[in-house]
């Protein structure tokens, strides 16, 4: 099948996507604000004034979430490579996250603040090498994982996207060293034709 019918079929699946049409008539930017809602109902890891950071924010889903759950007593700081509209009780940071300077940032915004969650959805542009990709995606779980256990206070939690693939179960393990519990989760927003799964690492230890 060629690239073209390829894009006409994932866009007629997107307009159909009942994710889609419930994203927006609530007002969310992304269908993906479905998968933190549903980890969010199941595991209770935001706390209404606590500290976050939103790392692959844009277009902005889960800051959307963030920002009515944990409300304006508490700290969200968002980043993201792409530009994302303002979004209340976001502090957003445009740049790559593994710049130096781009993580000074953060840090300043922080405030020396211990943080409650630590959310990633950064994922890498698909080169198509699936080997490539999926050592690519790895590299970014674990440039989160690094900046979790450097900031998050003890029993925060840590939510990440990652590809099952090369790599992926070693990655696992480093979250069990970490974390008290490690989830494998599968939102049913997430399209089940997608090898995406999320990782949560719950209890910092």
């Amino acid at each position: 099948m060629s690239k073209a019918n390829n894009s006409k079929n994932w866009i007629k699946e997107h307009v159909k996507d009942p994710f889609v049409i419930q994203a927006q008539k609530d007002g969310y930017r992304s269908r993906a604000a479905y998968k933190l809602i549903e980890i969010e109902k199941k595991y209770r890891i935001i706390k209404s004034g606590s500290t976050a950071v939103d790392l692959g924010a844009a277009p902005g889903g889960w800051s959307q979430v963030l920002s009515k759950k944990i409300g304006g007593n508490g700290k969200v700081v968002a980043v993201d490579l792409l530009e994302m509209p303002p979004i209340k009780n976001i502090d957003f940071i445009q740049g790559d996250f593994e710049d130096e300077a781009v993580l000074q940032n953060v840090e300043d915004k922080l405030k020396n603040m211990p943080v409650d969650l630590v959310i990633s959805d950064m994922a890498p542009n698909i080169s198509g090498i699936k080997l490539v990709d999926q050592q690519r995606a790895i590299y970014l779980n674990e440039l989160a994982l690094e900046f979790a256990k450097n900031h998050l206070k003890q029993n925060g939690f840590f939510l990440v996207k990652s590809f099952v693939g090369a790599d992926f179960e070693e990655y696992v393990k480093n979250l069990r060293l970490n974390f008290k519990k490690v989830f494998k989760i599968k939102p049913d927003s997430s399209r089940s034709r997608s090898s995406e799964i999320f990782l949560l690492g719950y209890e910092f230890l």
